[in-house]
């Protein structure tokens, strides 16, 4: 069995007492690095035998957990992860404005020892239908509309925009300049020209809310060799969003580094 099927075994191991399962995985972890309980133990100041209790009981305090979690080189993280399909999921995602990261669930942060990232590390993967998309490649379409976007979203946040089918590809990218929540009328009236969409399609996208989010966007560039689907899913296990997800570090860095030579 390899390292990284011990450490999945660990985190999602049927044992009933949630404890142990930490302490299989963390056990897991420190192996997959490489340190042995007495390495980890010096690394962090106390005697082995502490190391072989927390992991096997794993009943360790949170300040603890992350000492252990960041002495491997890597940031502890703790988060709730209700099913996307849920009351409970749809109201959350009404009232804190957000979107639900995959299309299975919805994960809200409860803890994270990582630093506040720099906006530059929060990129976007924006969803938006062929018609759309094109134009505001073009630079036609300077506002895109959404029933629900993160208001904390800092202005100058890059958008990688895949372009979903029949093109299926991450075909350009774009900057937030500004994020507006208002009643629905108010965007038709305001962003309709903007937007470049057609009273019909515009009341059924927004029907059942009061409220939406006019993204207005600015640098719009074309990439002159699309990401297609086929290469997003092999290299980055890639699944298009509904509306939108996070840029994983890995698939940013590509996107950024084979992309530079792009067209205004």
């Amino acid at each position: 069995m390899s390292q990284k099927t011990k450490v999945i075994a660990a985190v999602y191991g049927k044992e009933h007492d949630a404890g142990r399962v930490v302490g299989q995985s963390l056990r897991s972890l420190r192996e997959a690095v490489g340190y042995t309980q007495l390495q980890m133990a010096e690394k962090l100041g106390i005697g082995q035998a502490a190391i072989s209790k927390i992991e096997a009981r794993g009943d360790v305090q949170i300040s603890s957990l992350k000492k252990y979690v960041e002495t491997l080189g890597a940031s502890l993280r703790i988060e709730a992860a209700f099913s996307a399909d849920s009351d409970v999921s749809a109201r959350l995602r009404g009232e804190l404005d957000i979107e639900e990261h995959s299309n299975r669930q919805l994960i809200l942060p409860i803890f994270s020892s990582d630093e506040p990232a720099p906006s530059a590390t929060k990129d976007l993967i924006i969803s938006i239908h062929p018609q759309y998309s094109e134009k505001i490649l073009k630079g036609k379409k300077t506002v895109e509309l959404r029933r629900r976007f993160p208001l904390s979203t800092a202005k100058g946040t890059k958008i990688y925009i895949y372009s979903t089918s029949p093109v299926m590809a991450i075909v350009g990218c774009a900057e937030i300049s500004d994020i507006i929540k208002l009643p629905i009328q108010n965007i038709w009236n305001k962003y309709s020209k903007s937007a470049l969409i057609k009273k019909h399609d515009f009341e059924v996208y927004f029907e059942g809310l009061t409220e939406g989010f006019a993204l207005e966007l600015t640098n719009a560039r074309t990439f002159q060799t699309p990401m297609n689907l086929k290469e997003l899913r092999e290299r980055f296990n890639f699944t298009p969003p509904q509306s939108f997800i996070y840029a994983k570090q890995e698939m940013r860095r590509a996107l950024m580094d084979e992309q530079t030579n792009i067209s205004n």
